[in-house]
């Protein structure tokens, strides 16, 4: 399954890796923020993904984050979304 958007914070490398997967095979990483780390470890947070035409825009607490352009070109084929890890989720909405 093709990955269109792969948004993961490391708390041990204090960075925010964006990529994509497509044909079982990751693209190179974007790690690069302008700000801060947004998380902290066992702080609640809010995390917006907004899906422009060419990029998806990412706000974590109302702060700008990130935009990631699209490298998975057929956007009506998104359809899923996965979260992994040691979050516990309160709200999704589409």
């Amino acid at each position: 399954m093709d990955v269109a958007f792969h948004l993961n914070p490391r708390f041990n490398e204090n960075v925010v890796v964006r990529n994509t997967q497509i044909n079982n095979t990751w693209g190179p990483e974007e790690r690069n923020l302008v700000g801060k780390m947004p998380f902290s470890c066992g702080q609640s947070f809010s995390v917006w993904i907004l899906c422009e035409s060419h990029c998806f825009k990412v706000s974590v607490d109302g702060q700008h984050l990130c935009d990631y352009v699209h490298r998975l070109k057929h956007l009506p084929g998104i359809n899923n979304l996965e979260v992994a890890g040691d979050v516990q989720l309160t709200h999704v909405q589409a």
